[in-house]
């Protein structure tokens, strides 16, 4: 096998594992996850099937849904004593769910992408249920990755645009230039906003929390209904998501 074929291979694994990742609890079918990482369909129940060789995803055998493999809990583990701060930004997310009584989540950086890791739920009855753990989205789509890609250097930026398209899928409010507009406006107000932009009636605000670098490596996010989302609460709620985004940079910065 020639090393761009296994690299192909490579790829294509991690695309339908970020897919099984990314389901419900239920699972996904092999038709979906072809469909979600733009598959032929023979092609990715043979990855599948290697996958489940090796522990990676498993299938139930009744519904011929695909989930995580035990194999991964094992890798995952692992790479958790370096990686996850779930731990050190638990109590923080449930500040912010408590305070502002919207579901409050804290999302990862992974290359082009954000992927929520925390979820916590507020005291309001109506929630947006735009986010949950396991989510991925790109950078620049939703408040947790346009307030890490806001604070990226201006470099980066224009080659994270240079290598994405997301209107093609996410819509014209996605077109680099919407994106340049409300990264002016991340920076300017320091926290990110999300009129609507995914889901009917759902707001959401987002601020970057910092790694030891100095980089945006992680968000705090609330969503919610539209009509607590108002100018005078999104500036409190704005400015508690910096409070406690600084607070969280500092906590893992000092962290041995």
């Amino acid at each position: 096998m020639s090393s761009a074929s296994g690299n192909q291979v490579i790829d294509r694994a991690a695309a339908l594992l970020r897919a099984v990742a990314a389901t419900e609890t239920g699972g996904a079918t092999t038709s979906e996850l072809a469909r979600a990482t733009d598959l032929a369909r023979p092609t990715a129940h043979r990855l599948l099937t290697a996958l489940a060789q090796q522990g990676m995803v498993d299938r139930d055998r009744t519904s011929g849904m695909w989930s995580l493999g035990p194999e991964l809990y094992l890798l995952g583990a692992g790479a958790a004593q370096r990686y996850d701060i779930t731990a050190a930004a638990s109590d923080i997310v449930e500040r912010l769910a408590r305070d502002t009584g919207e579901s409050a989540f804290l999302s990862a950086r992974r290359g082009d992408e954000t992927v929520c890791v925390l979820s916590r739920e507020g005291s309001f009855p109506l929630r947006s249920h735009v986010l949950y753990v396991g989510i991925r989205f790109p950078l620049g789509v939703a408040t947790a990755g346009l307030a890490i890609l806001s604070h990226l250097p201006d470099r980066e930026v224009n080659e994270y645009f240079s290598r994405s398209a997301l209107e093609s899928y996410w819509g014209d409010e996605h077109s680099e230039n919407e994106v340049r507009r409300r990264i002016a406006r991340t920076r300017r107000d320091g926290y990110a906003t999300n009129p609507a932009l995914l889901v009917e009636g759902s707001w959401g605000l987002g601020a970057a929390v910092f790694d030891r670098a100095g980089r945006p490596a992680w968000a705090l996010s609330v969503t919610g209904v539209q009509t607590r989302f108002g100018r005078d609460r999104r500036a409190m709620m704005g400015e508690l998501l910096l409070d406690q985004a600084q607070a969280l940079s500092v906590r893992l910065q000092n962290r041995g």
